[in-house]
């Protein structure tokens, strides 16, 4: 037999609709939604305080930042740090791309998945999310880290804190073992903040990658 929410609706596997959501913020899987966020198969999130702004680099490698940034070591960007709280407003300009993050913060259970979606209105005027939304069961003790772009040739966009900046949308699954939830594998648990890409360390470098063929870059 399917459980059953507050509100006496069967709890089944797929996308979360109203009811389901207000039992998510009750149940503090979302902290910080505003009531009226919450809408018929998705919560509103806004724009936290903090962005890091691509910054250009000095010559062919800075250092800890190289201008060429190995995807397989996850190296982070050069960035500067702006507070749209002290700092104000900021704006975007034509081909920038920042990060930033969400107001609200997440707890996802280990049979709870969400995706984030950026709005139509803001898709309108040229921002653009880069797909990298996907959260998976587990994660937790998080604000979401947002890759925003501005696509447009001629426009700049304004960026304030406190502002709807996208939707989460929540899927409900079955449970996920604890050995393969995100609250055990995952990198970006427990960040209250907009935070860079993370360098990873759980992979294995063969030995014959260091002993066959040519190993240099080519630019």
């Amino acid at each position: 037999m399917s459980a059953r929410n507050k509100f006496g609706k069967k709890e089944k596997n797929g996308l979360i609709s109203y009811y389901g959501l207000v039992d998510l913020v009750d149940q503090g899987v979302v902290e910080g939604v505003a009531e009226d966020h919450i809408n018929a198969a998705s919560i509103d999130i806004t724009l936290g305080h903090k962005l890091l702004i691509e910054d250009r680099t000095d010559g062919y490698k800075y250092k800890g930042h190289p201008d060429v940034v190995s995807l397989r070591n996850r190296d982070s960007l050069k960035v500067i740090e702006w507070n749209l709280i002290s700092q104000g407003p900021y704006v975007l300009k034509p081909g920038e791309f920042i990060l930033a993050h969400s107001c609200e913060v997440f707890n996802l259970p280990d049979n709870i998945a969400a995706e984030y979606k950026l709005k139509s209105s803001l898709a309108r005027v040229g921002l653009e999310h880069l797909n990298a939304g996907f959260c998976d069961p587990g994660w937790h003790g998080s604000t979401l880290t947002l890759e925003l772009r501005n696509l447009t040739t001629y426009h700049f966009l304004k960026l304030e804190f406190g502002i709807k900046i996208g939707q989460m949308v929540f899927f409900r699954c079955d449970p996920v073992p604890q050995e393969a939830s995100y609250a055990t594998k995952g990198s970006y648990n427990g960040d209250k903040g907009v935070q860079g890409a993370k360098p990873f360390t759980d992979y294995v470098i063969l030995d014959e990658l260091n002993s066959e063929g040519d190993t240099d870059e080519h630019y």
